[in-house]
């Protein structure tokens, strides 16, 4: 049985450096470029709010200026949007925008604190730069820009002035922030440009870890984790990785279903090449991988040790933050952190199919899986979706196959 499913859990001990790559990527992130300037002349961005498809985000920036200065805002939108000295882009959610997200009106941001709005906000608002759609890339992975949301406070993790990313891509003609589409491009300003965009692109609260966690469709993922850790520092462990708000992931998270069918497959071919009837082989193997609990049961630490159990998980993760819109579509390898040890492993094949839109399909291939493992998409980012679930360190979409690196 060891000698199998070490075929399948990839058991080089150099794994151990993959997470050292996850806490490396922990820095500053870049600006995106090239870098526009702003003319200085004309209407600024708070004139361009005038339009009245913008009268939801219009009283919205009056609501969220109210808002106490802080050492991290002390400037408020109003005067930011407003000043001629600066430049600046704005993903505009219009009216219609607003709506769709559940806010129907201006009367509505009544429901909602100064602090709350402007929190949500600067995250559609990116210092700077004046990024165009002609500067937006089509090429994998998604550009990340700074938005202007700081996280918190440094921390021993995170570096000063950290800013929460915001990720903009283009396929053909049609342009995203984050999967938020945008409907209108490069409106011009004085400070900078406007793109309106057709939902509220919502700051994310949470963690990767927080997800995988709590879901209960990942418990198998949860537990493979928990025995990757085994023995592992607090920091240097996996879920560190997965709850540091300055990593930058994409996780390929396996379902339970996926997790449990690899696992009975696996032991049950194990159990008869050391003899065993194949009825007894499947009935002794569905038990043994019928619940999260085969990965800390003593009878397979052999097999299922730490070393082998992260190599499969971190061949489940990018080191970027990848939404599906920006997933290339034609078949295209991708590295992952396996890379970080098996430097010329050729990585993962990701591919989406596009509709009128938005993506209707996408997979994500292991070099050895006989087919494409399916992400599952969710037509909405709502919590708990399956796809393009966003995080404050990445993006979470769910398989319905486990990725085999060899």
């Amino acid at each position: 049985m060891k000698v199998l499913i070490q075929k399948f859990f990839t058991s080089t001990a150099v794994l151990a450096g993959a997470l050292t790559l996850m806490v490396s990527c922990n820095k500053e992130l870049p600006q995106a470029e090239p870098i526009i300037p702003a003319t200085g002349s004309g209407s600024t961005i708070s004139e361009v709010l005038n339009d009245p498809s913008f009268s939801i985000l219009k009283a919205a920036v009056t609501r969220a200026s109210t808002a106490a200065a802080t050492s991290n805002f002390p400037v408020s939108l109003s005067n930011l949007l407003g000043d001629k000295t600066g430049t600046y882009t704005l993903f505009a959610p219009t009216d219609a925008a607003f709506v769709a997200s559940g806010i129907p009106s201006a009367a509505a941001l009544a429901a909602l604190s100064p602090g709350r709005l402007d929190t949500l906000l600067r995250y559609h608002l990116v210092g700077g730069q004046a990024v165009t759609s002609a500067v937006i890339p089509t090429t994998f992975p998604n550009v990340q820009l700074p938005s202007s949301l700081i996280l918190s406070a440094p921390t021993s993790t995170l570096p000063p002035g950290l800013r929460m990313p915001i990720f903009p891509s283009k396929r053909g003609s049609n342009l995203w922030v984050n999967n938020i589409p945008i409907t209108q491009a490069d409106i011009p300003a004085a400070n900078g440009v406007v793109h309106k965009v057709a939902a509220l692109v919502a700051p994310p609260s949470q963690f990767l870890w927080d997800r995988i966690n709590t879901d209960p469709n990942l418990t198998y993922l949860k537990a493979a984790i928990q025995r990757a850790d085994s023995g592992a520092t607090a920091t240097g462990s996996l879920q560190a990785a997965l709850q540091n708000p300055a990593a930058n992931l994409t996780v390929f998270a396996p379902n339970d279903v996926a997790m449990q069918t690899i696992l009975t497959g696996l032991i049950t071919q194990a159990l008869i090449g050391t003899g065993m009837d194949p009825a007894t082989a499947a009935a002794t193997a569905t038990a043994l991988a019928s619940t999260p609990a085969v990965f800390s049961n003593p009878a397979l630490y052999a097999s299922l040790n730490a070393t082998t159990v992260k190599g499969i998980v971190v061949y489940h993760l990018l080191g970027t933050r990848a939404f599906s819109v920006n997933i290339p579509t034609s078949a295209t390898a991708v590295p992952t952190l396996l890379n970080s040890a098996v430097a010329a492993h050729p990585g993962v094949t990701i591919q989406a199919t596009f509709g009128a839109t938005g993506v209707t399909a996408a997979t994500v291939k292991g070099l050895v899986n006989p087919t494409p493992s399916n992400i599952l998409i969710n037509p909405t980012p709502a919590p708990g979706g399956t796809s393009d679930q966003h995080y404050i360190n990445g993006v979470l979409h769910v398989i319905d196959q486990v990725l085999r690196p060899q």
